[in-house]
Parts: C-alpha cells; sequence; structure tokens
C-alpha cells in the first residue's frame, strides 16, 4: 500500500527521514477544533459539465474520506475538483516536495516509488496525496503515471477547510454517541476512534422500514436520534418484539449469527442512525461477539413469553 495512503485521520507518518529539512513553506500547523466555521474563506469553483460531473461522482463514492460530507460540503467538495490529465513517464508527486493537491484516481495505472523503490501500483482507481496535507510533512512517495490517465485533483486548503474538518466533527460526534453505548465500553479509545471514522449516517422517516426480516444481514445500526420498532413475522402477522431509541442499536445479531435477519426493523418517527457495514464490524467489533451473543437470549426470552401469550 502507499505511503501516501490513509483511512481518514489515524494515518501514522511515514516520512521520518524528511524530519531534518528546513521548516517547509507548507509546514504550518492545522487544528481542526479551533478553526472557526465563520472563517470558511472562498473555495475555487471549476465548472464541470454534466458527463463530467457523472464520471466524478462514480470515481469518489467509494472514498472513505467523503463519507462525513453532507451534501452541501459533497456539493462543495465536486465544484472544486479539477481535472488533470497524465501522460505516461509523468511525474505527478515527488518525494520529499510540498503537499500542495489531493488525487482521486478515474482511470491509469500510476506507480509508487519510496528511496528508488517501487512499492505499490495503482490501477484505475484509488486516492493519493492526502498524507502531505493531513500532516504537513513532505511527500513521503513519488507517484509517476505509467499510462495516460485521468485525474481529478483537489488543492490542499479546500481539503483542509472541507474534507479534514468535516471528519474531524464527524468523529468528534460519532465518538459521543458511542460513549453512551455499554457494549462499546470495552473499546480503547483508538478503537473506537476507528469505529467512528467508519459509521455511514443515514436517515430515515417516521414509518419507514429499515431492516427486513429474512434479508441478508449488510450492517449493523446505531440509534443517533429518534425510535425504531422491532417487529417479527409470526404466522403472517408481525408482533413487536421491542422498541429502541437513542443510544441503543440493532441489526448486530445476523452479523454474529452469519444468518439471515430474525425481524424487521421500522422508525417509528424520524430517525437517524449512525451504520457500521459488515466488513468494519468484523475488524473492529468482532471481538465483542460474545457480548453480543448474550443479547441473543434477551431476544429468545422474550419470543418464548410472546409465544405462551398467543397459546
Amino acid at each position: 500500500m502507499s505511503s501516501e495512503t490513509t483511512g481518514l485521520l489515524r494515518v501514522e507518518p511515514q516520512a521520518r527521514s524528511f524530519a531534518v529539512r528546513r521548516k517547509s513553506v507548507f509546514a504550518e500547523s492545522y487544528d481542526p477544533e479551533n478553526d472557526a466555521d465563520d472563517d470558511e474563506g472562498a473555495t475555487a469553483i471549476f465548472p464541470k459539465s454534466d458527463e463530467q460531473r457523472a464520471r466524478l461522482i462514480e470515481s469518489v463514492k467509494h472514498v472513505l474520506l467523503f463519507r462525513s460530507l453532507e451534501q452541501e460540503q459533497m456539493s462543495q467538495v465536486l465544484d472544486a475538483m479539477f481535472e488533470r490529465r497524465v501522460t505516461p513517464g509523468e511525474l505527478i508527486i515527488r518525494q520529499g516536495d510540498d503537499g500542495d493537491n489531493f488525487y482521486v484516481i478515474e482511470s491509469g495505472v500510476y506507480k509508487v516509488i519510496v528511496n528508488d523503490n517501487h512499492i505499490h501500483t495503482y490501477n484505475n482507481s484509488g486516492i493519493f496525496g492526502e498524507l502531505a496535507l493531513l500532516y504537513n510533512m513532505p511527500r513521503a512517495a513519488t507517484v509517476q503515471a505509467e499510462t495516460e490517465g485521468l485525474l481529478w485533483a483537489m488543492d490542499r486548503q479546500t481539503f483542509r477547510r472541507i474534507l479534514l474538518k468535516s471528519a474531524f466533527k464527524k468523529r468528534k460526534m460519532y465518538e459521543s454517541l458511542l460513549n453512551s453505548v455499554p457494549m462499546l465500553k470495552a473499546l480503547q479509545n483508538y478503537e473506537r476512534m476507528n469505529l467512528a471514522d467508519a459509521l455511514i449516517s443515514k436517515r430515515y422517516t417516521s414509518s419507514e422500514r429499515i431492516i427486513k426480516q429474512g434479508d441478508v444481514a449488510d450492517g449493523m445500526y446505531f440509534i443517533e436520534d429518534g425510535t425504531v420498532v422491532v417487529k417479527m413475522d409470526q404466522e403472517g402477522s408481525e408482533i413487536e418484539i421491542s422498541r429502541l431509541s437513542k443510544g441503543e442499536y440493532f441489526g448486530e445479531l445476523a452479523l454474529v449469527t452469519h444468518r439471515p435477519r430474525a425481524a424487521s426493523v421500522y422508525a417509528e418517527t424520524d430517525v437517524k442512525v449512525a451504520f457500521l457495514e459488515t466488513e468494519a464490524f468484523e475488524r473492529i467489533l468482532g471481538f465483542l461477539k460474545d457480548i453480543l451473543k448474550k443479547r441473543m437470549g434477551t431476544y429468545e426470552h422474550q419470543l418464548a413469553q410472546l409465544a405462551r401469550q398467543a397459546l
């Protein structure tokens, strides 16, 4: 993996060999917490055709950095990114230089070189260039185009103002939510930060179904706001199992048992949830499976009570 590749704010700097360089013009400290909301400044706008915008949206849809953005912020990011077409052999970034832009790959093959060693190859997808912008350090690697290609670039100022700051705000917001979940008390601070970075915000309107009984599990949910109702299909009619509200969670049982969804979940009010995908669940919360399995016993007890009442 490239030494310029990161998963939000938790990357460890790797270019220690540059520590003795003279101070870069880009080396000022950036603290998102102390960056006033009203000091946003002007963001460059690069007009795009509908076709260009569609290609850009397709290129960034899987970029983790963009998941914390609200719709208005995402629109600003798309406006601020610009095309850069490259030719075979062209150097995109050079190890040791100051960081100027962050890049999203739409097409092309790119090799990553550190101290003259080829360590990674990007093939028509990926991101690079963000490490130097995150840590105010010289470029940790050289990236060179192997083929013709197309990159989408964002300047350093916009990267910090929108992407870095929004990621910081998202982490702080979700850390507060996660601190209220008893099950997660066992997490170390860095694990809680990783979990906060992996969460995706989703909204549902009153009466909307969030989970359907029998479906394959794709993740679990933490309730940020609102109330949900858990219902199970019993002989053709749905029976209410429980109600959950802010600070509680659902959808984890299917991930633990690797079985289809055992119940449906509906939004009783307008609901905002933080969604954790299956892959992230396994990576971050896999060791909590024993705790989660205990919760299965509670559901089974509730079902047994309902069955007796129906007799």
